[in-house]
């Protein structure tokens, strides 16, 4: 396992992270946790979570699973706010201070700890004013209850803004972006990586397999398989485009030359990118850990990065998967995701 600096701190993490979404949901805390303790035991020491995910359970679980043999000094906990705690109290939602600082002191009670390294804002909020987001953040890193903070699908402007604020007003500044980044949409790469690169931002991508799309169990005129997609549209009712299909095939083609899995292909090429620190595995079971862990080990030369470009060109998307999932300014309908 290759550690990396989350951008300008000092703090190392590893070349990937584990995500949570799924425990508490599809995944049972029987399940969940020695999948927490074999990726502690594969070099894993970055897990990322939100008080989002299964309404805090997700949060509970990694707490439970860290509680004991000294692993919570060890790992880098990441996790995020924003997203309705109560949707009868408006108040309990977004960026402000109040609900900030609250979401804080539940999600520290949830995770069975005294401090988040990672307290990333979930989605951005266009009606506060990100000086009150960054000075409540700042107040709880003072309190020491948090050690550095990030954000989450902010577009590259919103990143410069927040930074020129933070510099004006004496203010900790973020530290890292969670984009959604995969091989059928590479809109991350026009604006928010070279934003990211230029002031020495962390990059921790979300959803390197597209919700499970690039996961290899997908082909062309079959989308059978049970999963996210299948059928040809997700959750969220994002349909799978022609063109992506066409990305997919050649893909596969090029995963079965090299002997591994496409989930393992489309992982090592989003660590390989430049100015991304440690995509985002979310794994179900065991057996889907097992499989990601392995792209730790896959290299691709320059003739195969080359082949890739060519299927989906830098910064072009074969589906738009990025812009569907950004949430500039989410109304608080869109808030209750």
């Amino acid at each position: 396992m290759e550690y990396r600096n989350l951008g300008r701190t000092g703090v190392k993490v590893s070349q990937l992270c584990l995500g949570t979404m799924m425990f508490g949901r599809r995944t049972t805390e029987t399940d969940a946790i020695p999948m927490i303790e074999h990726a502690l035991d594969a070099g894993i020491n970055f897990i990322d979570t939100a008080d989002a995910y299964s309404a805090g359970e997700s949060e509970r679980i990694v707490g439970a699973a860290l509680a004991s043999g000294g692993r919570r000094a060890r790992t880098i906990v990441a996790t995020k706010a924003f997203f309705p705690r109560d949707a009868d109290d408006p108040n309990a939602f977004g960026l402000s201070r109040r609900h900030l600082i609250d979401a804080c002191e539940a999600s520290l009670k949830r995770l069975g700890t005294d401090w988040i390294d990672l307290y990333q804002l979930h989605r951005p909020q266009a009606d506060v004013p990100i000086d009150e987001t960054l000075r409540a953040l700042d107040d709880l890193i003072r309190a020491g209850k948090v050690r550095y903070v990030g954000t989450s699908m902010f577009a590259a402007w919103k990143i410069v803004e927040s930074l020129w604020a933070a510099k004006e007003l004496g203010l900790n500044r973020f530290v890292c972006e969670q984009p959604t980044y995969h091989l059928l949409d590479r809109t991350a790469e026009r604006e928010v990586l070279p934003a990211a690169q230029t002031f020495g931002l962390g990059v921790i991508p979300w959803g390197p397999l597209c919700g499970g799309l690039l996961s290899g169990k997908y082909r062309r005129g079959d989308f059978s398989a049970a999963g996210r997609w299948q059928g040809g549209k997700d959750n969220f009712d994002r349909a799978v485009t022609p063109a992506a299909v066409d990305a997919l095939e050649a893909l596969v083609e090029l995963a079965d030359e090299k002997g591994c899995p496409l989930s393992q292909l489309a992982l090592a090429w989003n660590a390989a990118q430049p100015g991304v620190t440690a995509p985002i595995i979310g794994p179900r079971t065991m057996e889907q850990l097992v499989d990601n862990l392995a792209c730790v080990s896959l290299r691709l030369d320059a003739a195969e990065l080359a082949r890739i470009d060519a299927v989906v060109p830098p910064m072009s998307s074969a589906m738009r998967y990025y812009d569907a999932a950004r949430g500039t300014d989410p109304r608080p309908n869109l808030g209750r995701w």
